[in-house]
């Protein structure tokens, strides 16, 4: 499950869309709105890519070896209260709540948060889950090759570039 930069847009007016039908919140403007979700997904990913590159630094400066990576990253995450997969939706539900509370673009919340958060978690699940699907497209059209191969690795990354970019997925 990873969150793409691409679907933050999609993501945010979606999550502002189910909420307002559902009249569980009201806002005054949904456009601002929805840059407040954008505003907390973008920090999730800025904060996952710093606690990346930390790891990294850390496995070459320990000179770990990368069979690490996982329980390293995991370390900082924890140490910084950050969510990595699953316990990433809770963080970002946390934080979207937390936005909407101090926002000037949402007047009123009428939802406890745990029926927000449920049906916040419903919508980034369905959109961070397009990494299974793209994985699947990806082996699909390399199959042809056998897996661990260094060609196999060159060509899924190729195919992975390619289908990202008919998604519009890059992480630009």
């Amino acid at each position: 499950m990873r969150l793409y930069a691409g679907k933050i847009p999609v993501i945010g007016a979606e999550i502002i869309k189910a909420l307002v039908d559902a009249e569980e919140i009201s806002v005054t403007d949904r456009a601002e709105a929805e840059l407040d979700v954008q505003a907390v997904l973008k920090e999730y990913l800025r904060l996952e890519r710093e606690i990346t590159d930390k790891t990294k630094d850390l496995l070459q400066k320990r000179n770990l070896p990368y069979e690490q990576f996982g329980k390293v990253k995991r370390s900082l995450a924890n140490e910084k209260s950050f969510g990595l997969g699953e316990e990433g939706l809770e963080w970002m539900t946390t934080q979207i709540i937390e936005s909407f509370m101090q926002s000037l673009h949402v007047d009123e919340i009428f939802a406890d948060d745990a029926s927000l958060r449920k049906r916040m978690v419903d919508i980034l699940r369905k959109h961070m889950l397009v990494d299974d699907e793209v994985d699947a497209e990806v082996r699909r059209r390399i199959k042809n090759l056998e897996e661990g191969t260094a060609t196999w690795e060159v060509e899924y990354q190729k195919a992975l570039e390619q289908i990202k970019k008919n998604r519009r997925l890059d992480e630009k």
